[in-house]
């Protein structure tokens, strides 16, 4: 071997022994991350179910979105409701709670009563993150007894971009290593993948809250049933959803710039869904950047105002 290749092998081994002691490291600092959420599990008809709860005010259940569990719904609201006692449970498959065999939405709306049944709660307000719409949806519908408000931000919605099965092949890619290796290589285009419209300009504060955001993907082995699931079966699911019957109060909170989930589904929905209310955020993306006052001021104002009979 000469010694210009000697010199790439030598480069090519550091850097592989390298990149494996950063991704071991960031998967321990993750795992310890998840350790200190404190979680509560419940034996179900489905299975264990798991949720977080955090805050003291009046309760607000946060029906968490893909690649998410209990610790991303907490994440995901913190700036959004800092004055609600929020349930967090982690959806089917995710984390601590059980994927059950033949699993549909109906179960997990289910299993979300399950969990206000173990709180004691009889009704609460509903939210409905990405991916998460379509379990808060299909809970509305199937227990509105249960359910004073429902507000589904960024949602998951018939007709929309992301109401579809995903290819099959994207099993392979969504898990830890290959998640992770984007992540390092291209953080841009993961943050695109998670939602930043293409040119968003991030102030401090959102690089502070997406670099946080990205980080609680990991570990994902413990969520990787919950995200197939989403993927190939919660998600087209909300196609067939008879939005014209829902009789819960209901506010729809989307950017005009979501990449992911697009604007013109929340607009078709908020027609079906009788006496609903869209708020369109005209920049943001999915994760509503920079948007968290007028979010939270757009919920509280609606939670105030509405009342579900």
């Amino acid at each position: 071997m000469s010694t210009l290749g000697l010199i790439t092998a030598t480069s090519a081994v550091f850097a592989g022994a390298y990149l494996v002691r950063g991704y071991q490291r960031d998967q321990a600092e993750a795992q310890s991350r998840l350790d200190a959420v404190d979680r509560t599990v419940i034996p179900t008809p489905f299975g264990a179910v798991e949720y977080a709860v955090r805050g003291t005010g009046e309760p607000m259940l946060v029906s968490h979105g893909i690649f998410e569990g209990c610790d991303g719904a907490l994440l995901s609201v913190r700036d959004l409701m800092p004055e609600r006692r929020v349930i967090a449970p982690s959806r089917f498959g995710y984390l601590g709670s059980a994927l059950p065999p033949a699993a549909t939405v109906a179960d997990q709306a289910d299993a979300f009563v399950a969990v206000l049944d173990d709180l004691g709660l009889n009704r609460t307000d509903v939210v409905g993150l990405s991916a998460g719409a379509t379990a808060a949806l299909r809970l509305a519908l199937r227990h509105p007894a249960r359910v004073k408000h429902l507000v589904i931000i960024s949602g998951n919605l018939p007709g929309g971009t992301t109401a579809v099965a995903q290819p099959k092949w994207a099993r392979l890619l969504n898990r830890d290593l290959p998640i992770w290796t984007l992540k390092v290589l291209n953080r841009r285009l993961l943050a695109r993948l998670a939602g930043v419209p293409r040119g968003f300009r991030c102030s401090v504060e959102d690089d502070r809250y997406l670099s946080e955001f990205i980080d609680n993907f990991f570990p994902v082995a413990p969520r990787a049933e919950g995200i197939d699931f989403d993927a190939f079966t919660s998600n087209p699911d909300v196609n067939s959803y008879p939005l014209e019957q829902l009789t819960v109060p209901t506010l729809l909170i989307h950017a005009r710039d979501d990449p992911l989930a697009c604007y013109q589904a929340a607009a078709e929905a908020a027609e079906r869904i009788p006496g609903s209310i869209l708020v369109t955020l005209e920049s943001g993306g999915h994760l509503g950047l920079g948007q968290s006052e007028r979010i939270r001021t757009e919920v509280d104002m609606f939670v105030a105002t509405q009342v579900s009979v």
